[in-house]
């Protein structure tokens, strides 16, 4: 049934990298069809929320399911168990809720994993980061490695990957209280970086400190050029204006003072935005091999797409090509990742509260290159 694929391309010629400029408005695009370099399939479905997904070297899949589980696929099958349900003061309130996952680089030996989840104290929301250990197909809190961080119902960012400098980053949104985003002392609104035992590197821009860059509102995707290292983030907006990022050390991205295409001196501005268009960006990766080489891939909640993004590679702040996957195909799309054969996964996000579940949801969808 999916022989062919919608795409809406935009194509943007830029002479000048975009951070010397105005950010990106959104543009006009027009639809066209392309046979899909892909082949699709639906790995699992029925699922609760799902939020974030790594692969082990054996093969096995691990997600979180936003209302407290930690999930396990098996040789395709999804294990009937989960690995961990999380109970209070664990919450799963509108946006909380168990967010992100990643595996360790040494998993196969120290099998540590880390979670960032939402839970509540006396009348106080907060979200926290934990180490795991998994052993004979359950897990157990092993570490707390960061904790207070400011929640509430909406804007908790919560995604969290591991660099290839072997540090944590986490991203956290601003709990409903913009200028918190500015204040360098909050963990809110923020791109932080950690050690994996969860220390401060001594490197990082502000001595002492995790936070890595600020003036954030609600991040929910970071990734690393592959070729370059150079990190990336994906923010959403307020009512539209959603963003794109290439992420310093210690810079400040404006919000609440500044978003989508203004300006102000000592603050960045996106490398690309939505302008009146709401993306609602969420997950991301770029992609290391097969036909879509290179591109970055984000997935969209509100725009229920997958945008597929070029940049120039001798140019990281300029962006040749933007174009938007599968419009409505799916609904919305939470994170997108790649495994280490080229493959493909979409975790859909119908039941979310703020979507219209479809047969099936919500599902991990797999796309495999075909071999030319």
């Amino acid at each position: 049934m999916w022989k062919k694929w919608m795409v809406c391309v935009l194509t943007l010629i830029l002479s000048i990298p975009v951070v010397a400029c105005e950010a990106n408005p959104a543009m006009e695009s027009q639809p066209a069809q392309q046979t899909l370099p892909y082949r699709m399939e639906v790995l699992a479905d029925q699922l609760d929320v799902p939020w974030a997904m790594d692969i082990a070297s054996d093969g096995r899949i691990f997600f979180t399911e936003r209302p407290g589980r930690v999930r396990v696929i098996q040789s395709g099958k999804l294990l009937p168990e989960p690995l961990i349900s999380f109970s209070a003061p664990f919450i799963s309130e509108g946006e909380g809720g168990l967010l992100g996952l990643v595996l360790d680089p040494d998993f196969v030996n120290n099998h540590y994993l880390y979670v960032y989840h939402t839970y509540r104290e006396g009348e106080a929301t907060f979200n926290r980061v934990l180490r795991l250990r998994e052993a004979n197909h359950t897990a157990q809190i092993d570490k707390v490695l960061l904790d207070k961080i400011p929640g509430s119902s909406i804007h908790n960012g919560g995604r969290i990957k591991i660099g290839p400098d072997q540090r944590l980053y986490i991203t956290t949104g601003d709990a409903n209280e913009p200028m918190l985003s500015q204040d360098r002392a909050s963990l809110a609104g923020k791109i932080l970086r950690i050690n994996l035992d969860g220390t401060i590197p001594a490197d990082n821009p502000f001595s002492g400190s995790p936070v890595y860059s600020y003036g954030h509102r609600n991040p929910q995707g970071i990734a690393w050029y592959p070729d370059t290292g150079i990190l990336y983030s994906s923010e959403h907006g307020q009512t539209a204006h959603d963003e794109i990022n290439r992420i310093e050390p210690g810079a400040n991205y404006g919000w609440p003072v500044i978003s989508g295409e203004q300006q102000k001196e000592g603050m960045k501005t996106p490398l690309l935005q939505s302008g009146d268009t709401t993306w609602a960006p969420s997950g991301m990766t770029f992609v290391s091999k097969g036909p879509w080489k290179g591109q970055m891939l984000v997935a969209n909640l509100r725009g229920k797409q997958l945008q597929k993004i070029s940049l120039d590679p001798t140019k990281p702040d300029t962006v040749l090509e933007a174009a938007a996957l599968f419009p409505d195909e799916f609904g919305r799309l939470r994170d997108v990742v790649e495994g280490k054969d080229g493959t493909l996964y979409l975790l859909t996000n119908n039941r979310d509260g703020r979507g219209n579940p479809r047969e099936g949801d919500d599902k991990i969808i797999r796309l495999v290159p075909i071999q030319p």
